[in-house]
C-alpha cells in the first residue's frame, strides 16, 4: 500500500514537471512567432516609408507587368541590396524574416524535443524542418 502511493506521488511529480516543461516551451514559441512578425513587420514599415520618401512621386504602370528584380530572388540578393543601399532591400528583408520565424519555431521545438530525449516527437519535428527548408531553399537547386 504504501509502495503504491509512493509511486502515485513520484508520477504525479514527473507529470507536474513535464507540464511546466511544456508550459515553458509554449511560451518561448509563442514569444518567438509574437517578436519575429512585429520585428517583421518593423523592418517593412521602416523600408516601405524609407522606399516611399524616395520614389513617391514615380509614374506607375499597370498596363506592364514587371517581375521583381533579380537581386531580391535570394537571400543573398537581399543582403547585396542592403548593402548597396536599396530600399526595396529593406522591405525584403522584412518578409525573410517573416518566413525566417517560422522555421527557427520548428528549429527551437527540435531542439526542446532532443533536451527531453523524446526521439519520437523530433524525427516528427525533423522531418518538418527538413519539409520547410526544402521549400525555402529548394529552388536554388
Amino acid at each position: 500500500m504504501y509502495k503504491d502511493l509512493i509511486a502515485r506521488s513520484n508520477s504525479s511529480s514527473d507529470e507536474t514537471l513535464d507540464r511546466s516543461q511544456e508550459a515553458k516551451l509554449e511560451l518561448w514559441i509563442s514569444n518567438l512567432l509574437r517578436y519575429g512578425v512585429q520585428l517583421s513587420s518593423l523592418i517593412v514599415l521602416v523600408g516601405g516609408i524609407l522606399y516611399l520618401i524616395h520614389h513617391h512621386a514615380e509614374p506607375v504602370d499597370y498596363r506592364v507587368f514587371q517581375g521583381e528584380p533579380v537581386i531580391y530572388r535570394s537571400p543573398s540578393g537581399v543582403v547585396q541590396a542592403l548593402l548597396e543601399g536599396h530600399r526595396r532591400g529593406i522591405i525584403q528583408l522584412g518578409l525573410l524574416v517573416l518566413i525566417a520565424t517560422p522555421i527557427l519555431r520548428v528549429l527551437l521545438s527540435l531542439v526542446t524535443f532532443l533536451r527531453w530525449r523524446d526521439y519520437t516527437y523530433a524525427a516528427i519535428t525533423f522531418l518538418v524542418l527538413s519539409g520547410l527548408i526544402y521549400s525555402f531553399v529548394g529552388a536554388y537547386f
